[in-house]
């Protein structure tokens, strides 16, 4: 690593927040010596506590985050935030940008809000927001709150990140219920009907509660076949978080739910779970460059296409030909 960034990483892990913002820019960036950056970060984390907060556009997610934080600095915690954003489709960037959302923690240093590109992944995720996430950690942050864009299917990608999930549904119709079937009922540790002073609300939590009892059990985590003790179902809160009611409610069922996640084991098995899925996509992606470097030796996509569409091969025989050279190098 170079002395610049030992430097810089010696100013993160000495409080110094220009250190931590920076340390950002180079991971969601992937700039020249990011990994580095953060294989060294790796021995300094695993003390905060994460959480996951989605659900569909206009929830209201953002305000009870600012809620959230503000309550956790009440009891003397730091907080990281980090919002996901739709990506730009010109720049990859986040189009809502550094936009204020956390407008109670205004010029409190202790509360670290970041937005972040989701860069197109699936659910809103990238490997650059688990990366920051590590960077917020080492830093010290007692808690980090990671905000996703949408809710559906693909957002479990969250379930990766967070240790405690919480869904927000608004109660303007039933249709956000319902689409909760699509898949993000699994992924729930608890689900808050905001905006609960709205006509709705109370059928939004009967749905809710419906759907709850007819969920198929705990989701076990890859490493949590072990664990004993761990029963949770999901409990629906009712907030509205631009009067900051029910906030203490959502804060106390949060720390519940850590309490068990510690007392039965599941939080390590969470945690191992989610290091094997960092692992997973690590090797995606450098898999991914390699077969990209392959393909561009062998005069890029374009002229292999070609072979295919005069009939001189086929898919199967290019993907042969191109994954074997890489084959043979690990094969050695």
């Amino acid at each position: 690593m170079s002395a610049t960034h030992t430097d810089l990483l010696a100013d993160l892990l000495d409080g110094k927040h220009r250190a931590l913002a920076r340390v950002i820019t180079k991971i969601e960036n992937r700039e020249p010596g990011y990994r580095e950056l953060v294989s060294e970060l790796h021995t300094h984390t695993g003390d905060a506590e994460i959480i996951g907060i989605t659900g569909s556009p206009g929830a209201g997610k953002s305000t009870l985050v600012d809620k959230v934080a503000n309550y956790y600095r009440e009891r003397g915690e730091t907080v990281g935030v980090i919002a996901i954003d739709p990506s730009s489709p010109f720049t990859g960037g986040a189009v809502l940008g550094d936009r204020i959302r956390m407008a109670s923690n205004v010029g409190d240093m202790d509360v670290f809000f970041r937005s972040m590109s989701a860069r197109g992944s699936l659910g809103g995720l990238s490997t650059a927001t688990s990366d920051a996430v590590k960077a917020l950690d080492a830093f010290g942050k007692d808690k980090i709150i990671v905000e996703t864009v949408g809710a559906g299917q693909n957002e479990i990608d969250i379930v990766k990140t967070a240790d405690t999930v919480a869904v927000l549904v608004p109660p303007e119709s039933g249709d956000n219920v319902q689409m909760l079937k699509a898949g993000i009922l699994e992924i729930a540790d608890v689900f808050v009907v905001n905006k609960a002073d709205l006509p709705g609300a109370d059928r939004a939590v009967s749905d809710l509660t419906e759907m709850v009892h007819m969920r198929d059990g705990t989701p076990t985590p890859e490493f949590g076949d072990d664990v004993e003790g761990y029963d949770w179902e999901p409990p629906i809160v009712e907030t509205i978080a631009k009067d900051g009611e029910g906030v203490t409610e959502f804060i106390e069922v949060l720390d519940e739910h850590h309490d068990l996640l510690e007392s039965t084991g599941m939080l390590d098995a969470k945690t191992r779970t989610r290091y094997a899925e960092e692992i997973r996509a690590l090797l995606r992606e450098d898999a991914n460059r390699l077969v990209a470097s392959e393909i561009k030796s062998r005069g890029g996509i374009a002229e292999l296409v070609e072979a295919v569409f005069e009939r001189e091969t086929d898919p199967y025989s290019v993907a042969d030909e191109v994954i074997t050279p890489i084959e043979d190098c690990i094969h050695d």
